[in-house]
């Protein structure tokens, strides 16, 4: 789900990633002279890769300074735009830190004489990344549970209380107008390359289109806000720093809230469509999305009243999105596990919006 990547990028980025962490060991010398020299960041050395994140690569390294995270389009990508989610993510983060919890911006470089690509780097955070499972010394109880919906919330809404945004992020008045030119642009686009019959995409994609409401306000969003992209600390459910910027633009917040919420505690007895980002948080006792909904407004301030319409625009989005890869799939480009699952991720996901748009009107 990215801007300036499409999806072929993406999945075809991913499959680079490891040959991309060898060709920076090939590449150290003018980097490390330049890194000395140039930023000050002296005996730079890779230590190792980092998981996480389709369109970037991510590695760990070693400087005199402290360890730092390198993050870069692989050198072999395919889209001209692939450096602009770095480009994208190093300025909104450095319009972030001081204000909520993101990793210290450092360097960004776009000399291409380097390692080809234009690259980024920021300090270490140390932390979990919760997907299915909780992190060894938390403990298994839906208090335990609660609290870590109440960490990612409240993260959350420190970016929203930025206000207004830096400027050099993007226009207001676009920003205004985020959810209708998202609504059109999927439509338009599963229109164009389809593998199957989806109904839903058509119906809910119109419905959203007549019936967005003007936001309240409009301010730093995510775009792809969720329990696996923050790391939280080790020792309590805190969360240390919010990765993955590459998507950031302005928009109304609820667009973050939608996603995070309809993630959070979903039904069990419905089909869960990315259940790995959704089955931590399915537990009996467990607060539900409403209630880190609610816990949000108070913080920021900000109505929830349209939460059915984000919440449901959120997993119709997403839907659209990753329905281009199951696309690919079927055209024999991409066969993993991920794009296997689609074929049922998406509907499921459809579903469930649908469930969040019929209690707005949707029929």
């Amino acid at each position: 789900m990215g801007r300036g990547l499409d999806l072929h990028d993406r999945l075809h980025n991913r499959e680079r990633w490891r040959s991309d962490v060898q060709a920076i060991v090939d590449l150290p010398e003018r980097l490390v002279r330049w890194l000395d020299t140039e930023a000050g960041l002296g005996d730079a050395r890779l230590v190792r890769p980092v998981a996480g994140g389709n369109a970037n690569v991510t590695s760990l390294i070693e400087t005199a300074n402290g360890p730092m995270i390198l993050r870069h389009p692989p050198q072999a990508t395919i889209s001209k735009l692939a450096g602009a989610g770095i480009a994208r993510e190093f300025r909104f983060i450095s319009a972030i830190a001081g204000s909520a919890p993101v990793a210290e911006p450092v360097l960004f470089c776009d000399d291409l004489d380097l390692i080809g690509v234009p690259f980024s780097i920021t300090r270490f955070v140390n932390g979990e990344a919760i997907t299915d499972r909780l992190p060894k010394t938390y403990p298994d109880t839906a208090a335990c549970r609660d609290a870590i919906g109440a960490a990612l919330i409240d993260a959350l809404a420190s970016v929203h209380a930025i206000n207004p945004p830096s400027a050099g992020l993007g226009s207001i008045d676009k920003g205004r107008d985020f959810v209708l030119r998202q609504v059109e642009r999927w439509r338009e686009e599963r229109r164009e390359r389809k593998a199957r019959d989806l109904p839903l995409i058509e119906a809910i994609g119109g419905w959203l289109s007549e019936n967005a409401p003007a936001p309240e306000t409009v301010r730093i969003v995510h775009c792809d806000y969720h329990l696996d992209n923050v790391l939280m600390a080790s020792e309590q459910p805190r969360v240390n720093a919010i990765l993955d910027w590459e998507m950031a633009t302005l928009a109304d917040p609820l667009v973050d809230v939608g996603l995070v919420t309809a993630m959070w505690n979903r039904d069990e007895s419905q089909p869960l469509g990315f259940a790995f980002v959704q089955r931590m948080s399915n537990h009996a006792g467990v607060i539900g999305g409403d209630g880190l909904a609610l816990r949000w407004s108070r913080r920021t301030g900000l109505s929830i009243d349209r939460l059915r319409f984000y919440q449901a625009f959120a997993l119709w989005r997403l839907a659209a999105i990753v329905e281009g890869a199951y696309v690919l799939h079927r055209l024999g480009l991409v066969d993993g596990k991920y794009e296997r699952a689609l074929e049922h991720d998406v509907p499921s996901l459809l579903d469930a919006a649908a469930r969040f748009a019929r209690e707005e009107g949707f029929a």
